[in-house]
């Protein structure tokens, strides 16, 4: 029988390497070596109650299975999600490639002259597009980036501003659903007050340090923002733009309308949907506020002999080197989506990329002006690519949703008498048919089918010449240049072969870079069972993924002994944010709200005292003994010290150098003991 190998092939060491490297270290056996290593005290008495593992075969097939059981309804719902077309030369040599999904975060730029390349065309990418002159590169999703933005926008507050405790920052009310929710909990740690209402009504006083809008906005409405931009400026405050990056090929960049931030989502750029993710976002802004852009910067120096190189630049703006005063907690932020939405740009060019929305703008159009020959009114004065469609009297919105669901279509349903339909690269004229018959059955009116006279789709226009684009963009040979496959494939190349991955060699830095993701693990992410769900899909539609996340739950409560999960957070960083806030909910829950001092071992990585800043918490530092453990005697006396006001300990478990610390049980029962609770960063295990 074929057993189960799949451990021993991804782990990798064979039976001799393992006992030479436990001869090297002066032990017989790996159970020798681990009651050395792991404490007694915190050992499981009994096993693991999970079932045997599966072979890579078995794995495949039970990934095929998942994955069948998820329905691929086509999803016209938009929301900042929508349809793509990934390049096949990306695909086969970017994400199914371990010479970029191996290589670790650029801290080595000699090592890493061809990822930072890449990551240099994305800021240009999107420097060009929103009218900015700086980017980074890059950030978790769009709702992060615009958190991001709202709290460097409060940092960069005024004398004046800081000295009045300005604290208000406005908020769209058009603005994604998902991005006013994570804004709401995002603000509340840092003590500031959302306005939630519209850009034309607002009224701006000096209490507001910023605000942020919408291009189009959350329904696609083109809006005009340049007197509301205007008005803000008068008050020192700073205006967010949250922005559709496909959208700007043919609009305005809000760069040249007075913006000051912009943010958004590449997912458009070839990256699928996935159910959510992961994709990358981005964040550009004016030169002056620089040194206070999250996340990493890509910059153009000089080698030692004179030549030209790229690194990270303005570093010191980062939680590694500033921790608790760092512009933000996050630091390597989807890379490899942001990479492959830069070599989208590549590929297709500035002209690709205009056909590209033009295809979506003027079947948009299409669709708007033959709906309203069925009684549909069209809500948006100007648009790109979604239509807000007001219902005829006779019609109700359930039987446009039966009708839809028949054809597989999903679509977003505002409210009763309100319907939108967003379109993408994805869509073609059948389509857009299609979706007319559903329209006309619903309003029991007979179907025509549309046929487009090329002459006269050209000509389709939904927005006035106000918000038509005039700038260039994508001027760079390197968006000018790798159009055909062949030359695209030897570029990527050239590439990977000045970059260092796992695919040549270790990479000594850091415990992420010990963890190899197996082949078989990664198919999946090209097969569209899984990458081309909607997030907002029914839940019956996503059978297969709800049986992933609820076996993987149920393993990992197993394993550590806790009651759930959540596997929202996006990365690392994230995932201490939440883990912190969920403590600080804790405290709250129990009349404790006052506890907010986070204690942090002087060993820790940067991220977790960022972390706890953003949280909301006063970080003190507990110290380390000349090992680099936690030295229990101070953590015991900085704890009684603030016994009234102790929220957490965060803590690394093994530690930073990868130690189990003897002491762990000790430590946790001090922090309890003084009205704590304990975060453990599991980024070692």
């Amino acid at each position: 029988m074929i057993t189960n190998n799949f451990a021993e092939r991804h782990l990798g060491p064979s039976l001799i390497d393992v006992e030479k490297m436990l001869q090297h270290i002066g032990v017989s056996t790996l159970d020798e070596l681990i009651d050395q290593t792991i404490p007694s005290g915190i050992r499981l008495k009994d096993p693991v109650h999970i079932d045997q593992g599966m072979n890579e075969y078995e794995v495949f097939q039970h990934l095929k299975t998942l994955g069948q059981k998820n329905k691929l309804f086509r999803s016209f719902i938009g929301m900042g999600y929508y349809n793509t077309i990934l390049p096949g030369v990306i695909q086969r040599n970017i994400l199914e490639n371990p010479g970029w999904y191996t290589s670790y975060t650029p801290y080595q730029a000699e090592i890493s002259q061809g990822r930072l390349e890449a990551l240099l065309n994305f800021q240009t990418m999107v420097v060009d597009l929103t009218g900015l002159p700086i980017s980074n590169s890059s950030l978790l999703d769009e709702a992060t980036a615009a958190a991001e933005a709202m709290i460097m926008a409060f940092n960069c507050r005024s004398r004046t501003k800081i000295k009045t405790n300005a604290n208000k920052f406005f908020v769209s009310q058009n603005l994604f659903p998902q991005t006013i929710a994570l804004l709401q909990t995002r603000s509340t740690p840092l003590g500031i007050e959302l306005m939630i209402g519209n850009h034309d009504e607002i009224q701006i006083d000096d209490g507001f340090f910023g605000g942020i809008v919408q291009y189009p906005d959350g329904f696609g409405q083109i809006n005009n923002y340049r007197t509301f931009t205007e008005k803000m400026h008068s008050m020192e405050a700073l205006v967010v733009v949250a922005a559709d990056i496909l959208s700007l090929v043919l609009l305005t960049p809000p760069g040249e309308w007075g913006a000051d931030i912009v943010v958004g989502s590449t997912q458009r750029f070839g990256i699928p949907m996935s159910y959510g993710g992961p994709h990358a976002a981005f964040l550009a802004s004016k030169e002056e506020f620089k040194r206070s852009i999250p996340g990493r910067i890509i910059g153009i120096s000089v080698d030692a002999q004179g030549h030209p190189g790229l690194r990270m630049a303005l570093q010191t703006r980062e939680q590694h080197i500033k921790r608790e005063k760092a512009t933000s907690n996050i630091c390597t932020a989807q890379a490899l989506l942001a990479i492959m939405a830069g070599m989208y740009a590549v590929y297709h060019g500035p002209k690709g990329l205009h056909k590209i929305a033009r295809h979506i703008n003027i079947l948009t159009g299409v669709l708007a002006s033959e709906a309203s020959k069925y009684g549909y009114i069209q809500l948006n004065s100007a648009f790109f690519d979604t239509i807000r469609l007001k219902l005829p009297e006779q019609v109700n919105i359930e039987t446009i949703k039966n009708l839809a669901l028949e054809r597989q279509f999903n679509l977003r349903y505002i409210d009763h008498k309100t319907l939108g339909i967003s379109l993408d690269e994805t869509t073609s004229l059948k389509e857009i048919n299609q979706l007319l018959e559903i329209l006309a059955k619903a309003a029991n009116q007979t179907f025509h089918e549309f046929i487009c006279n090329p002459a006269e789709c050209e000509n389709i226009t939904t927005f006035p010449s106000e918000f038509v684009r005039q700038s260039a963009y994508l001027t760079h040979p390197v968006f000018n240049s790798y159009h055909s496959e062949t030359s695209m494939m030897r570029y990527l190349k050239k590439l990977e072969n000045r970059d260092l991955a796992l695919n040549r060699t270790m990479i000594p830095l850091g415990s992420c870079t010990m963890k190899l993701t197996a082949g078989v693990e990664m198919f999946p992410l090209s097969w569209p069972e899984f990458n081309s769900l909607h997030p907002f899909v029914p839940t019956d539609q996503a059978e297969g993924y709800h049986l992933m996340i609820n076996e993987l739950e149920s393993f990992l409560k197993e394993i550590t002994g806790f009651s759930a999960f959540t596997f929202q957070p996006n990365s690392g960083a994230n995932g201490e944010y939440t883990g912190l806030m969920i403590i600080r909910k804790y405290h709250e829950s129990r009349g404790e709200g006052h506890r907010n001092v986070c204690l942090i071992p002087s060993s820790a990585h940067g991220t977790n005292p960022a972390s706890a800043h953003f949280a909301g918490m006063e970080v003190v530092v507990v110290k380390c003994d000349e090992n680099g453990n936690v030295d229990i005697t101070d953590l015991h006396e900085k704890a009684t010290q603030y016994k009234d006001h102790l929220a957490a300990l965060m803590i690394t478990y093994p530690s930073t150098h990868g130690v189990f610390e003897e002491g762990i049980l000790e430590i946790v029962h001090i922090i309890h003991q003084n009205g704590g609770q304990v975060y453990m960063d599991g980024a070692n295990m």
